[in-house]
């Protein structure tokens, strides 16, 4: 479950994934391509049910779920072409799977925009513009061979033609491949090509530290672009996270007061890429810990399970269920069970966010 962090040079992309992840390491130098190899960091997601859940069954340890972030080097006009080691840093991107674009949204003389002036709508559009002329240089040079490979008779080179044809007609529209709905036996066909614009995104507006809510006409340029695509939009001041990712958690609570936020905007854009990558979260509780595991949305309980052990998935016989309300309402799991407000759901049952559960399997 990876997350690449993309965009042009000099919008913040490093700063923030130092954040993120609580890197110490020295700030990038302020030129494009200071960012070489991606940088790769796990970064836990916020979520404050571990707590009420802790009030109730009293762990040792609280286990949050993580997500790994990919810091990928600036991408500039041309990339898909060769431009600024473009090729090089696309492959990156193919790896992730979904995309957090940072845009920058404040004016700085003292750092160089490698356009020469902010315009984040148009920082947006050139990315995607490099990435679906990259995307379109992967189907084209893919269609020959699964053309040759169709005329033999084999029905996932004929499925992968018919997939490759769709997304390049698709593309010839100027929309990214994120807007179109293949069918599953298609969209497994060229999974493999790591196509970058079928990849969920999240556009991250990098703010002033006198905007932290997003409320400037920039970022209110990114909102009204993102609503027309789908996409959600969380505003963050790289800067002051970074000041705020250093500090013990006392200072942390009191700078955060001082600046007007209940918690650091990091949480927030930790939980929005959560969701974006297509996750929910499970609970389960003891006396050891009590831990969120992360489970794809539609997931069913033996596949949830199979995020604790594959031999869980394997022998799952059935699992015993309650919410977190009904914690809050009975106390204790002996008397939601006595309330027979605790479920016994079988292989069919598809997952809830914020079940809490336990297993039992053979």
């Amino acid at each position: 479950m990876e997350a690449g962090i993309v965009g042009l040079p000099n919008v913040g992309k490093s700063t923030l994934f130092n954040a993120l992840t609580s890197s110490k390491t020295a700030q990038s130098a302020n030129y494009p391509f200071c960012t070489i190899e991606p940088n790769e960091g796990i970064v836990s997601v916020p979520d404050d049910r571990l707590r009420r859940i802790s009030q109730y069954i009293v762990p040792k340890k609280l286990v949050p779920t993580a997500l790994k972030l990919v810091d990928i080097a600036g991408i500039v006009k041309g990339a898909s072409e060769g431009q600024g080691l473009g090729n090089k840093f696309l492959s990156h991107i193919r790896e992730v799977d979904a995309i957090l674009q940072v845009v920058r949204c404040f004016e700085d003389p003292d750092v160089i925009h490698v356009t020469g002036k902010v315009n984040p709508v148009s920082d947006i559009e050139t990315v995607e513009i490099e990435l679906m002329l990259a995307d379109l240089q992967t189907l084209e040079n893919a269609l020959p061979k699964a053309e040759r490979t169709a005329k033999s008779g084999d029905k996932e080179a004929k499925l992968r033609v018919e997939a490759i044809k769709q997304c390049l007609a698709h593309l010839a529209t100027d929309e990214p491949l994120r807007k179109l709905t293949l069918a599953e036996p298609e969209a497994k066909a060229i999974s493999s090509y790591g196509l970058m614009t079928a990849k969920q995104i999240l556009y991250v507006a990098n703010v002033d530290d006198n905007d932290l809510l997003g409320e400037s006409p920039l970022v209110q340029q990114v909102r009204d672009f993102a609503g027309k695509v789908g996409a959600s939009v969380v505003p963050v001041c790289a800067k002051l996270e970074a000041e705020i990712a250093e500090l013990d958690e006392a200072d942390r609570a009191e700078m955060l007061a001082s600046v007007g936020l209940k918690e650091p905007a990091l949480s927030v854009l930790a939980r929005e890429a959560y969701r974006v990558l297509g996750r929910q979260s499970y609970f389960t509780a003891g006396e050891m810990e009590v831990r969120a595991w992360p489970i794809p949305v539609g997931a069913t309980a033996p596949q949830a399970a199979g995020v604790i052990h594959t031999d869980f998935e394997k022998g799952f016989i059935r699992v015993e269920v309650y919410s977190l309300e009904d914690l809050e309402t009975y106390k204790t799991e002996k008397n939601i069970r006595q309330a027979g407000k605790l479920r016994v759901e079988g292989k069919n049952y598809v997952m809830q966010d914020g079940d809490i559960c336990h297993f039992l399997f053979n």
